[in-house]
């Protein structure tokens, strides 16, 4: 199974297709939840969330060590991480600097790209919309970006879903070579 990266805004059908991936696994599934309950509606969505997941299936609540909860993961079990934007802003909230969080990231992409029965990893695309009034969600909306780059940089497979419709990413460099992109001069920088 292949560790798969899934980028959407909200409600675009991420999360939908990361428990469909999960549901036809042929091996043992971990759900690793990163949200945390902090007022009423919130609450109300992870008790939805958790009622639309197997009795079967193995939860992780893990806000913030999300390296520890990948790792201590069993070794034959398929992953969901649901979802990554939810963990960088918890360790975000928690005072980390948007270097530490990516830093944070690029360990567990190679942590999940490792792993043999793979992974389904949920994240929102936020760089799309406007560009945001204030610093701190300009910075987190970078952060994010990064995050996501680093996920797909490891992960095997990654997509974009628009309106519960699927689109593949491909890396920069095959698209390049698929168009004919002149190679770099030797010495070039």
């Amino acid at each position: 199974m292949p560790f798969v990266l899934l980028l959407g805004g909200a409600r675009s059908g991420k999360s939908a297709l990361a428990l469909e991936m999960a549901r036809r696994a042929v091996s043992p599934v971990t759900f690793v939840a990163t949200a945390e309950s902090r007022d009423a509606e919130m609450a109300g969505r992870i008790a939805r969330h958790r009622a639309e997941r197997p009795a079967g299936w193995t939860t992780v609540e893990e806000p913030v060590d999300l390296l520890g909860a990948v790792t201590a993961g069993p070794a034959g079990a398929f992953l969901v991480v649901d979802c990554l934007t939810l963990w960088a802003a918890n360790l975000a909230g928690s005072g980390r600097s948007g270097a530490d969080i990516v830093g944070a990231a690029r360990d567990v992409a190679g942590a999940l790209a490792d792993r043999p029965a793979g992974a389904a990893v949920v994240s929102n695309e936020v760089g799309l919309g406007i560009v945001p009034a204030n610093a701190l969600a300009r910075g987190f909306r970078d952060t994010m970006g990064s995050v996501n780059a680093a996920f797909a940089a490891r992960a095997e497979r990654a997509a974009l879903l628009v309106a519960g419709r699927v689109h593949e990413l491909r890396p920069a460099a095959a698209f390049l070579e698929e168009i004919g992109w002149p190679a770099r001069p030797p010495g070039a920088s």
